[in-house]
């Protein structure tokens, strides 16, 4: 079982910063490979970015490449998401997600532990 805590959402400003945080406790970390979603009000959630269990391979969504990246720190078993040039389109309630394997994916049915989520406001 791995039990995942998000952080560091907030309002910000359009073309602002902000970066998510997502602490991993319970069973190896280091294992897993991590992603996170979002989920804008009356829409689906969506896929933004994952990350392999070494770091060395990451994805990202059309939306957020060249603006958001993903990284991890495995000895502090947290996983982070900056985001520079933010839009209003990114407002969105922000999850963390880990797999069961060290394979990245972009499908949220293919993670099985999830976060409660982080609430993003970007405003105009």
């Amino acid at each position: 079982q791995v039990q995942l805590v998000e952080s560091g959402g907030g309002l910000v400003q359009t073309g602002g910063s902000l970066r998510l945080s997502c602490a991993a406790s319970g069973r190896t970390f280091s294992n897993n490979a991590m992603g996170w979603f979002r989920q804008a009000p009356g829409k689906e959630r969506e896929f933004v970015a994952t990350i392999s269990w070494s770091g060395s391979t990451t994805r990202y969504a059309d939306p957020v490449k060249g603006r958001f990246t993903i990284s991890r720190d495995n000895a502090k078993n947290t996983v982070y998401l900056q985001m520079n040039s933010l839009k209003p389109e990114d407002t969105a309630v922000y999850f963390c997600a880990a797999r069961s394997t060290e394979m990245v994916a972009t499908a949220s049915g293919l993670y099985g532990y999830w976060g409660q989520g982080t609430q993003v406001t970007v405003s105009s």
